[in-house]
């Protein structure tokens, strides 16, 4: 009876937080600005965000064991080939995955932004990324603008409206 109650408040609890979440939508980042990073790509390549000065970029913390990080993949790369003639870009920072998982995972999604390598999580904690996916949008200048918390389709609706608002 006591399991039977805990589970019945636990799928309330998660239902809940779905409802939330879907509910949520891009904020204003509030407070100090996270700091920059240097982080590496599966080809080894030090992806620095001050290099990236004069785009706006997409910053996207995920994991491939995070179905929304998943779900919401293919958006973010529709986002980037029809902004591709544009000063935007993508950096998706994996969270401590094996490079054979994200590998793995790349065969069956291929992705055309850089996959970087946050392999102690130092800068998702930096940047208060505590749920997957924490989306970031980056204006032109290196100043974080706005924030989302979970799955977003960003080759549509607000997701592409914030992304072109700070491209004008």
């Amino acid at each position: 009876m006591i399991a039977a109650r805990a589970c019945a408040a636990l799928a309330a609890l998660a239902l809940a937080c779905a409802a939330a979440a879907a509910g949520a939508g891009l904020r204003a980042w509030q407070g100090a600005q996270p700091p920059g990073f240097a982080l590496q790509d599966l080809e080894g390549r030090t992806h620095r965000l001050e290099d990236y000065r004069g785009r706006v970029v997409l910053v996207n913390f995920w994991a491939t064991w995070c179905g929304p990080c998943r779900a919401e993949m293919p958006s973010i790369e529709r986002l980037r080939a029809d902004l591709a003639d544009r000063p935007f870009a993508v950096l998706a920072v994996n969270l401590a995955e094996p490079r054979s998982r994200i590998e793995k995972f790349l065969v069956a999604m291929p992705l055309g932004f850089p996959v970087l390598l946050d392999r102690d999580t130092a800068v998702a904690k930096a940047w208060r990324a505590r749920i997957l996916p924490a989306t970031y949008l980056v204006d032109r200048n290196g100043r974080v603008r706005q924030v989302h918390f979970g799955e977003l389709d960003w080759s549509s609706g607000a997701g592409r409206r914030a992304v072109e608002a700070l491209l004008e």
